[in-house]
């Protein structure tokens, strides 16, 4: 399992928490999402091999979030 720090912008409330929460967690090989809107990150711990940082990036460009680089 490998844990992944993304900096992401554009989230606010609740809603986005469960939005990221939700789309990144449904992925095979993720095994826990956790949003900080104050740091504006969100941690992942996940199989790389099932999960890999570009899918889980693009999963949250999907829901309307920007990744940052």
């Amino acid at each position: 399992m490998a844990k992944t720090v993304i900096n992401v912008d554009g989230m606010a409330c609740e809603h986005c928490v469960k939005a990221i929460t939700g789309a990144v967690g449904a992925l095979n090989g993720v095994s826990n999402v956790a949003v900080d809107l104050s740091a504006k990150t969100v941690t992942v711990d996940h199989n790389p091999e099932e999960a890999s940082v570009e899918k889980i990036k693009a999963e949250i460009e999907d829901q309307g979030y920007d990744v940052v680089e």
